[in-house]
């Protein structure tokens, strides 16, 4: 099994930034997704943003334009690079993994923007 290894998260004031880490402890020979999502308290966790094995992205409305994903495919390692982040972007942020038919999560890591 593999354990996906989350960091990056903390307190920010709005309008700063910050960039969430995910690494794979083990080696995955096929990726096929990376992505993250977050859940704030008393919402459903939601898609923020995914990349694929072609190198496709995808975001939700609400962070287009100032996070951006990217991946480290010799690292097994996911990024989500946080800008001008608002008080909304509050949540956990956990991240996903999706090889063949085994889907992977992190632990979840806590982001808090103060306005």
């Amino acid at each position: 099994q593999v354990q996906l290894v989350e960091s990056g998260g903390g307190l920010v004031q709005a309008g700063g930034s910050l960039r969430l880490s995910c690494a794979a402890s083990r080696i995955i020979i096929s990726i096929d997704q990376m992505g993250w999502h977050r859940q704030a308290p008393g919402k459903q966790r939601e898609l923020v943003a995914v990349i694929t094995s072609g190198s496709r992205t995808n975001y939700a409305d609400s962070v287009k334009g100032r996070f951006t994903i990217t991946r480290d495919n010799a690292k097994n390692t996911v990024y989500l690079q946080m800008n001008s982040l608002k008080p909304e972007d509050t949540a956990v942020y956990y991240c996903r993994v999706v090889t063949g038919a085994i889907n992977y999560w992190g632990q979840g890591t806590q982001v808090t923007v103060s306005s």
